[in-house]
């Protein structure tokens, strides 16, 4: 397995730049693992695909306005920060552009939003780590949310009028430095007709981090080092899974983010023989390959992912999970990628959705 094995080439004008409205009018391609067909269909018909007392699970983390515009303090020097992991009191793991020669001991002022006289934000450099990371102190924590800024994957090019459209409905935990993007399709409206239909929801907090941002670079895909981030699960969320799991219902991961709390969650509770569900708070370092065994997910809602990226990666094991054995699931999904571009559909954060069952 080579990292170039889930290289695509995707025509530009297919990664959207804006969201669509309303939010569940985004299309939906279902791919069935088992047979590897697909279907075209429209979000609002992702209910004709549940089942009664299939449970749903959503990360409920909130992006924070984790970039920041500033000055360095000796030469006036421009700098961007990425907020990425909060570390303590004040301190935060950051990316930082330009990098090499912010060195530790350098103190930055942010930019203060227009028509404002005093910066007052104050950060200084406290360490210098692999990548262009580094660590950062907060003179006030409480100052993000007013000099920050949303922090929109690169390739989105166009500024979002409404920060919140960047935002799922549901959002609650403040923490990410970028959106759990499959739910973004997901309406107030939508969420209770699901849950009229006997779909139970649970929430899962994960905060997306730095390997959003980071394709893998290597040729060798086992050799990537993922960041680990932070997640957390509740009484009632590790309640309701383990129900459904005895139960034998079918538990539908509402993005890769989801993916990863649930499977990292059961990798640790299979540790002492079985899998049971525990309240956790905790960093998932879970890395998923194909090969991997899934021991929690059943049906996953997601997007369409950036090439050589760890997320193509994490829905290529997911499709081999239960794909005919001549046929990879990385196949699979490359070919339902194809068809997707043939199709016309809106790729990435602002794109179009996958059901795969």
């Amino acid at each position: 397995m080579r990292t170039s094995d889930f290289e695509y080439e995707l025509p530009p004008e297919l990664i959207a730049q804006t969201p669509v409205e309303p939010r569940d009018s985004s299309r939906l391609m279902v791919l069935h693992r088992a047979t590897g067909n697909t279907q075209h269909r429209r979000f609002t018909d992702l209910l004709d695909y549940l089942h009664f007392d299939d449970l749903m699970v959503f990360n409920q983390s909130r992006v924070i306005p984790a970039r920041l515009f500033g000055v360095r303090d000796d030469n006036g020097g421009r700098v961007e920060l990425l907020l990425l992991r909060r570390e303590g009191d004040g301190v935060w793991e950051a990316l930082a552009r330009p990098g090499r020669r912010l060195r530790p001991g350098a103190t930055v002022s942010i930019n203060p939003p227009d028509g404002e006289s005093s910066a007052g934000l104050s950060v200084e450099i406290l360490e210098s780590r692999d990548g262009g990371l580094k660590a950062v102190r907060l003179s006030s924590e409480d100052s993000i949310d007013r000099m920050g800024h949303t922090p929109l994957p690169p390739y989105i090019r166009q500024s979002l009028d409404d920060p919140e459209r960047y935002q799922t409905v549901y959002a609650k935990e403040p923490g990410s430095a970028a959106a759990p993007t499959a739910g973004l399709h997901f309406t107030p409206e939508l969420l209770a007709r699901i849950r009229d239909a006997g779909v139970e929801t649970a929430f899962v907090t994960l905060h997306v981090g730095l390997d959003t941002f980071r394709p893998v670079q290597g040729e060798d895909p086992s050799g990537h080092h993922i960041h680990t981030e932070r997640y957390s699960l509740d009484v009632p969320t590790a309640d309701a899974l383990n129900r459904a799991r005895a139960a034998g219902r079918r538990i539908i991961a509402v993005g890769t983010t989801s993916v990863r709390v649930l499977e990292q969650a059961a990798a640790d509770a299979s540790r002492t023989g079985k899998v049971e569900f525990r309240p956790v708070e905790s960093d998932a370092s879970i890395y998923i390959l194909p090969g991997y065994r899934f021991r929690a997910v059943d049906a996953m809602v997601t997007n369409f992912h950036l090439p050589r990226s760890t997320l193509v990666m994490l829905v290529s094991a997911f499709a081999q999970h239960a794909a005919d054995e001549e046929v990879s699931g990385r196949e699979m999904i490359l070919s339902a990628y194809a068809e997707a571009m043939q199709q016309r559909y809106r790729f990435y954060s602002f794109g179009d959705a996958m059901l795969i069952l």
